[in-house]
Order: C-alpha cells, then sequence, then structure tokens
C-alpha cells in the first residue's frame, strides 16, 4: 500500500466519523439543561408538576412539553419507547423492567415526594369522614347508607389501580361505580352532586388551577378511618410526613433516555433543595426536607435597629 492509498483511507475514515458524530449530535437535542423534551405526567399529579417544570424552565434553557395521560397509557408508552420521561406514582414492576431489560435499557428511577389519594364529599351533607372499610364494603356491592356513590378519575388511573389493590376488587363501570376522564371532571361532578364521593390525587386540591377554585371550595376533604383503626386522620402535610394518613403513595420520576438529557436533569433538579422546596410549599411532603440556614450576627447596623418613640 503506497504513501496516496493509505492518505485517501485516513481522509475516509476521518470523513465517515465526522459524518457519524454528525448524525449522533442530530438525535440528541437535550443536554442536562438545555433543549426540548417531552414529559409523560400521570394526571392525577399534574398541579405539582407543572410548578417544578414552570422553574426548571426558568432557569434552565430548557422547554419540557408535558403530556398528562392515565398511569397506564403512561406504562404503555414507556414500554413502546414512545416516552422516555415519565412521572408516576409507582416504581416499575419487575414485569415491566424485564421488558426494558430486554431492550438492554435500565431506567433510571428516583423517589422525590408523598403525594396521598384523598375522597372528596359535597359540603352540602355535613360529612367529613368515612372509614376505609365502607368504601371497601360499598365497592363490594354491600348499602352504605352514607355513599351514594363513588366516582374516579379514569378507569385506566393510579387512583383506580390503588384503591383496587386495597379493596381487593377490580373497579368497573357499574352503577354507582363509575370513572370519569380527569381529577378536574371529578371535582366539577362532585361539587354539583349531593352524596357522591369522589377519589383524586390530593395535589388536586392543595393546589386547584384558578378556574376550579370554586368547585373546592363546594368540597370537604374526608378524614380517613383505617381497615382495623379508631382514629380518623386527614390527608394533611403533617400526617403524610408522620404515616399516619393510610393512603399515602411515593412519586417517582422514571427516565429512559440512555444519556445525560434533560430526563437527568429534571430528575437532580426534582430531587435538589430548590426542588424540594416547591413540594414542601406546594402542601406534599419532600423526599428529604430542605434544611434551614440560621444567620447569627454579632452586631446589628443602624438601619436594624428599631426605636421606641
Amino acid at each position: 500500500m503506497n504513501k496516496l492509498t493509505k492518505t485517501i483511507i485516513g481522509f475516509a475514515l476521518l470523513a465517515i466519523l465526522f459524518i457519524f458524530s454528525c448524525q449522533r449530535k442530530s438525535e440528541i437535542k437535550d443536554t442536562i439543561t438545555e433543549g426540548k423534551a417531552t414529559v409523560y405526567v400521570d394526571e392525577s399529579i399534574l398541579p405539582i408538576v407543572e410548578d417544578e417544570v414552570a422553574v426548571f424552565e426558568a432557569e434552565y434553557n430548557a422547554k419540557l412539553h408535558l403530556v398528562s395521560k392515565s398511569e397506564n397509557e403512561i406504562i404503555n408508552a414507556l414500554v413502546k419507547d414512545t416516552a422516555k420521561i415519565a412521572i408516576l406514582t409507582r416504581e416499575l414492576s419487575d414485569k415491566e423492567l424485564k421488558v426494558f431489560e430486554s431492550k438492554k435499557i435500565t431506567p433510571r428511577i428516583n423517589p422525590f415526594a408523598t403525594d396521598a389519594v384523598a375522597f372528596i364529599k359535597n359540603k352540602t351533607t355535613n360529612d367529613s369522614l368515612i372509614a376505609l372499610q365502607d368504601i371497601i364494603d360499598f365497592m363490594k356491592g354491600k348499602n352504605i347508607p352514607n355513599i351514594k356513590g363513588i366516582v374516579f378519575d379514569n378507569a385506566n388511573s393510579s387512583t383506580v389501580r390503588y384503591i383496587s389493590r386495597i379493596a381487593g376488587v377490580e373497579i368497573l363501570n357499574q352503577e354507582n361505580i363509575f370513572s370519569l376522564k380527569t381529577n378536574e371532571e371529578v371535582i366539577k361532578y362532585v361539587a354539583e352532586n349531593k352524596g357522591m364521593i369522589g377519589v383524586i390525587g390530593m395535589n388536586w386540591i392543595f393546589q386547584p388551577p384558578l378556574d376550579l377554585q370554586e368547585e373546592v371550595d363546594k368540597l370537604n376533604i374526608l378524614g380517613v378511618k383505617d381497615v382495623n383503626k379508631t382514629e380518623y386522620v386527614f390527608p394533611s402535610q403533617d400526617n403524610l410526613a408522620s404515616g399516619k394518613y393510610p393512603l399515602a403513595r411515593h412519586l417517582y420520576i422514571i427516565n429512559c433516555q440512555g444519556y445525560a438529557g434533560l430526563g437527568m436533569g429534571l430528575k437532580s433538579f426534582l430531587t435538589s433543595e430548590r426542588g424540594q422546596r416547591i413540594i414542601l410549599k406546594s402542601g406534599l411532603v419532600p423526599e428529604q426536607v430542605p434544611g434551614r440556614k440560621v444567620v447569627i450576627r454579632n452586631t446589628i447596623t443602624k438601619d436594624k435597629i428599631i426605636k421606641n418613640e
């Protein structure tokens, strides 16, 4: 092989590497803090995710498109590679993880907050308490005097899965037990229908959209008595943090991007002190309680002295 041939081959290899590099860069449209990405979000926890993303976008040169779906729809999107970043109220099951393993994908799953499933009722009934056993018995077909009906957000939602697991029965659209499409629809329906119990994500009550506040004001959040317990517990931040409220659940960000993109950046932000403070302010419980800085001064400047007149 002469010198000219070697030179030509060398240039050809460099050209191939350059083209491959350009193609790779065109495939990756985002970094940890820049670019665009789509995030699938469990509809029952949309308000808190919107708050977090608004601050994240203001802080970095990033644009996250939120797609609000039911839990089952998001899982299917992840499995089919339609979704790469998702925020759910549960981890992936062993069966789901095996699907990713077969594709040589390792999802990164991180908890960042504690939320809760809440029961709501129209204020005109003057009810503010409910026994979880009564909910279970009603779902099994028993007549419970203080329950006219139960309405869920979506047949494929995380709240339906959660309550179905507790009750040990499958929830289907039937007389007095049915689902709508969103938490917002549940709130509006219960606000206008006396005696109905709505099942929603707690965050929708703590941080409702402004156009939903009027309906929220018509509702009572019910204190829940767990099975075989005597105390009724409301879904407050303190009760979630102490583990007293029986229907608490963790929130997780699931990242299947496989590279250092906005999925990793959003995860880092959610679990950072700033992201955790947003969780704390929302009424939910952060995975790690943010610290408080106390500044002690030995002297006080004149402009800080308040004189007694």
